[in-house]
């Protein structure tokens, strides 16, 4: 089976590796970054191109939300099969006459972090059961954790993914805001942040739950609420009523 991926970024840059490392042929990656195509080519021995995509049975397309539509249209291969990795997505938004597919791995991706890809969960859909089969059996080959999952169940499984993900690292973000600003070095709280990370592989996270709000420590909320301001106080109301009204305080 020829295989392209397109895209440059992160996504496509791992899901090239763990191609990859599995000895899964690629026939191109393709994509407008040449800067970027270069080094994925360079370091994963994959022919590239920024102006012309090779025919393939299937295309793997990794770029933003915003331009998968826009990229699909730039595979003219009647009848091919083309997957999308958007985890909020329908495989519909593949604009073509050709066989329309979801291939989405549950995870947060930096070129510079290595990664198990074993662990990666991957959510695929397609318009029939052998696409089904085909692409179950790709990732079967990079992962332990495939399932099949239709758009409506993929879109809680991406909104779940950005309050585990995108909201708790921005909480680290707003947290190292105020250990900088007073001079205290974040990697102190690294082994919190561990043990809490941790816990929740052994406890449901809702029993795991510490904290004055937890606690209905009103003394202490007022006193954190007294050296916040502007949006960190927003969030540290926000999150401390969040959680009294879990637990119904």
């Amino acid at each position: 089976m020829q295989i392209v991926i397109i895209g440059s970024g992160n996504v496509s840059y791992h899901i090239a590796k763990a191609f990859t490392l599995k000895s899964i042929p690629l026939a191109q990656i393709f994509g407008r970054n040449e800067r970027e195509l270069s080094k994925i080519s360079e370091e994963l021995n994959i022919p590239y191109s920024t102006e012309h995509l090779k025919e393939a049975d299937l295309y793997i397309i990794c770029v933003s939300d915003n331009s998968v539509e826009e990229v699909s249209k730039s595979i003219t291969k009647k009848g091919c099969l083309v997957a999308h990795t958007s985890g909020s997505l329908p495989k519909e938004a593949l604009s073509g006459e050709y066989r329309k597919a979801s291939f989405y791995p549950l995870q947060t991706f930096s070129k510079s972090k290595d990664l198990e890809y074993e662990k990666i969960p991957f959510f695929v859909e397609a318009e029939n059961e052998g696409d089904r089969k085909i692409l179950i059996g790709l990732a079967s080959q990079i992962s332990e954790k495939v399932m099949e999952s239709s758009h409506e169940k993929r879109k809680y499984i991406h909104l779940t993914a950005v309050f585990a993900c995108n909201f708790v690292n921005h909480l680290f973000s707003r947290a190292k805001e105020i250990s900088d600003s007073q001079d205290i070095p974040f990697d102190y709280f690294l082994p919190l942040i561990d043990e809490t990370v941790q816990k929740i592989y052994e406890i449901e996270p809702k029993q795991a739950q510490t904290g004055p709000a937890v606690r209905n420590d009103v003394r202490i909320l007022q006193l954190h609420e007294q050296l916040l301001k502007d949006e960190s106080l927003e969030i540290y109301k926000t999150m401390n009523h969040s959680i009294q009204e879990m637990y119904e305080l």
